[in-house]
């Protein structure tokens, strides 16, 4: 099941964007699915291919790691003045950790690649699940912020 994204602006001036998505497999294209044009709607106009490069890593992670097929996870993109924050909380267990590269191995390199893009990292845990977020430094400030006095 999918719900459809939805995007709104708050009182502090952040936008939000977010789709529930699923882990079945004939579930398509999952970069198409993540709402990513909101960055484009908010005049965000750098960064988005590091974006959405993470944004694809991560959503992955939370198909492929996240629980039974058909589980559903949650993608989450904001906007506050020159932040980009990008969630993804899924119901698995574990702490996800980067590793460092290995030559040798076909996989296991991803987070350490979303870890390098951005400028900032975490995980928070839930009681059930947890939420893996990203956050990017930008320089064009949302057309909202620009147009503020």
């Amino acid at each position: 099941m999918i719900v459809q994204p939805r995007t709104k602006a708050v009182m502090r001036r952040v936008s939000v964007t977010a789709a529930m998505l699923s882990t079945s497999p004939d579930f398509g294209p999952l970069s198409a699915r993540l709402r990513l044009g909101a960055l484009t709607e908010w005049g965000v106009t750098d960064r988005q291919d590091d974006i959405r490069i993470c944004a694809s890593e991560l959503a992955t992670n939370a198909v492929l790691h996240s629980g039974p097929v058909g589980s559903e996870f949650r993608v989450r993109l904001s906007v506050e003045g020159l932040l980009v924050r990008l969630e993804v909380r899924d119901s698995g267990g574990g702490c996800p950790e980067a590793r460092s590269p290995d030559t040798g191995q076909c996989s296991g390199r991803g987070l350490w690649l979303a870890q390098e893009l951005a400028d900032d990292f975490g995980v928070a845990e839930h009681a059930v699940g947890k939420t893996v977020w990203l956050a990017f430094k930008t320089e064009s400030a949302p057309a909202w912020l620009r147009s503020a006095p």
